[in-house]
């Protein structure tokens, strides 16, 4: 798959579930290192890693203990 220039969030300029898979799968390319955050914190807040492979919850876990992700 082809990576994007730049991320597009939805017309109210909110993560959906979509966005964030793609930018967590470095399918998009976040606008910035806070959209690259945002897009995992949304995985996490929306319980969505744990719908997800493992390696999200992993992940997850990982960006919370080194203090990225609010937990």
């Amino acid at each position: 798959m082809k990576t994007t220039d730049q991320c597009s969030l939805n017309d109210n300029n909110k993560m959906t579930p979509s966005i964030a898979v793609m930018i967590a799968e470095g399918i998009e390319t976040p606008r910035s290192d806070s959209e690259f955050i945002q897009a995992w914190q949304y995985i996490y807040d929306s319980g969505l890693y744990l719908q997800l492979q493992g390696w999200y919850g992993r992940r997850v876990q990982d960006m919370i203990r080194e203090g990225i992700l609010d937990a």
